[in-house]
């Protein structure tokens, strides 16, 4: 039975349609991985079945009485409240209860109390909260927030003084502990170092709930996914098993197409080949027509148009001086220091990955180094030469301008073909480039922001976790972009897969 089934739905924005008449459905306990390329409306999805978002047309239905938690990013969280407190709401429903065991208890003193009733009552309710283990809740707590991270800066901080990475930990530490009977998930994994990735993959291997999880780290969908729906080309397409699976039946299926499309290609030539040489005669005109029937009545193939791949690839400037960045006993942090005083060289060619969990200050070291932020004490010196491209972890939302207006505004030299160009070389359509940047994926974003890095002359590049959003073309393309690259690379990153073989890697743990 689903508990959760979507109907007929459409929806786009503007011209650009993102669903066309698809359906899906979602049965207890399946684990379904949503998966495709940028903006082909995963997260789009997302917002729909949630409420967030009206459909065009279609409906959505979720079973009776069943529980759904989403990851939203852009939840609101109060000042004042603890990481505690913020956690301790995913229980809000027990607290509830006990509440009410106290007012039934206070209401024994009434004259005329039914006393059996309101025993009978409490003993209800109590057996509901020893059911959740609702006296050890702390203990989950700290359990939830040890394993995520969430520990190490600290329950007792105020949640409004988090970093975005920060944040999305304690909110999904928070929906982790509310166990709904479906979870959403969209890229869970983008704020998490290695250590705290492997943890999630073992909770949702044994997540006895079901659960839709978004993301473009295939080693991990492969673990803990048993169902796939591939969005692609506005329609919603079911698969049985893992990633691996969907891709190797995929590739059957598209193989397929492409040869059931060549077959129909050379009788259509033939016949319409014979309709020509034939329909003037009068002695085989009735032969011709009956083709040229069976030409016309043909259910014809269509092969979908390939998506563009995004081709990257950084222009290099003069060489600079030996020494890119050097730190003298140099503090980092806001109003106290996240690390020891620190000593570190960069260098001219060096390509370094820098590691370790989340929220502990790698990207404060980076705006340290470059001078964005103001270090606590010590000094950095920065070599001579230096032309830096900067990739930002996080950027301002609402950005109303077009990919093509925000490209044309930073290099105005350019005429409107050579910015589309530059654009479509980083994977953007034309409906893309066309629509405003806000209403655009997070790794149609992405793409936006590494063509304005494309396009200056660098030799040095900065990037604070370049692949989260991106889908899996453009993260090998980036990576063998990167690879490929003359000049220095700095670079903060939680995949493993991307950079090993070809980075240095400094643990940020051990500069603590």
């Amino acid at each position: 039975m689903s508990i959760l089934e979507v109907k007929h739905l459409s929806h786009g924005f503007g011209e650009r349609t993102i669903f066309e008449d698809v359906s899906f459905r979602l049965l207890k306990g399946e684990h379904i991985g949503l998966v495709g390329a940028n903006g082909e409306g995963k997260s789009t999805f997302m917002s729909i079945v949630t409420g967030h978002l009206q459909p065009d047309e279609g409906k959505v239905e979720w079973s009776k009485y069943v529980t759904a938690g989403y990851l939203d990013q852009h939840t609101v969280l109060e000042a004042g409240m603890t990481v505690r407190d913020v956690l301790r709401t995913a229980f809000d429903e027990l607290f509830k209860t006990e509440e009410r065991i106290n007012e039934i208890y206070m209401s024994m003193a009434d004259e005329g109390a039914d006393m059996d009733a309101l025993m009978e009552e409490v003993g209800e309710l109590q057996d509901r909260l020893e059911s959740r283990d609702f006296y050890t809740l702390d203990a989950k707590i700290d359990e939830v927030a040890r394993a995520l991270g969430v520990m190490d800066f600290g329950m007792e901080s105020d949640v409004t003084e988090l970093s975005g990475g920060q944040r999305t930990k304690v909110l999904l530490a928070k929906l982790l502990l509310e166990k709904p009977d479906i979870l959403l998930l969209d890229e869970p994994t983008n704020y998490l170092d290695a250590e705290h990735i492997e943890w999630l993959k073992r909770y949702l291997q044994n997540y006895e709930n079901a659960f839709v999880l978004i993301s473009h780290d295939i080693p991990f969908l492969n673990d803990v996914i048993n169902i796939v729906y591939h969005v692609e080309n506005h329609d919603l397409v079911r698969y049985t098993g893992d990633y691996d699976n969907f891709q190797a039946v995929y590739a059957m299926k598209k193989a397929q197409l492409e040869a059931a499309y060549e077959r129909q290609q050379k009788e259509i030539a033939d016949l319409q080949d014979f309709v020509n040489r034939n329909k003037a005669r009068v002695a085989t005109r009735n032969m011709a027509m009956s083709r040229q029937k069976k030409l016309d009545k043909m259910d014809r193939i269509e092969l979908q148009a390939e998506k563009p791949k995004p081709s990257f690839e950084f222009k290099e400037s003069r060489t600079p001086s030996r020494f890119i960045f050097q730190t003298q006993d140099l503090e980092i942090g806001y109003d106290r220091p996240l690390t020891k005083p620190l000593n570190l060289t960069f260098e001219r060619n060096q390509k370094v990955a820098i590691i370790g969990a989340n929220g502990i200050g790698k990207t404060t070291l980076l705006k340290s180094l470059l001078g964005v932020i103001p270090q606590i004490s010590g000094s950095v010196e920065r070599g001579d030469y230096i032309e830096l491209g900067y990739f930002e972890q996080e950027v301002a939302s609402g950005n109303r301008q077009t990919p093509l207006e925000a490209v044309w505004d930073a290099f105005p030299a350019l005429n409107q073909a050579e910015v589309r160009a530059a654009l479509a070389r980083c994977g953007l359509t034309s409906k893309h480039i066309e629509s405003q940047i806000q209403v655009l994926s997070g790794g149609e974003q992405a793409k936006v922001r590494f063509c304005l890095l494309m396009n200056r002359e660098n030799n040095v590049l900065v990037l604070d976790e370049p692949t989260n959003h991106l889908d899996v073309d453009a993260k090998e393309e980036l990576k063998r972009a990167l690879k490929a690259y003359k000049g220095s690379i700095l670079m903060v990153c939680h995949e493993p897969d991307f950079y090993e073989g070809w980075t240095e890697v400094w643990d940020f743990n051990d500069l603590m």
